[in-house]
């Protein structure tokens, strides 16, 4: 078994929370709270990472992932 330490996104709207893992393409899934949107982040990527393992691909390795915001003026 080998760890792996991803980035993962998670964003809050009126219908619950988004999560996504930037790097794995495609890896995202939501829930009604931020502790269900958690875990079912952690099985999507578990899924993925299983997937790419059965189809011998390699899982990109963790790349600088900058979180900030900007104030533009329209």
């Amino acid at each position: 078994m080998k760890n792996y330490r991803l980035p993962i996104i998670i964003e809050k709207d009126q219908e619950g929370y988004f999560a996504t893992c930037p790097d794995l393409q495609g890896c995202y899934t939501q829930g009604e709270t931020y502790e269900e949107v958690l875990k079912n982040i952690e099985d999507a990527i578990k899924l993925h990472i299983a997937d790419h393992n059965t189809e011998a691909e390699t899982i990109p390795q963790h790349r600088a992932l900058s979180f900030s915001t900007i104030e533009v003026a329209v």
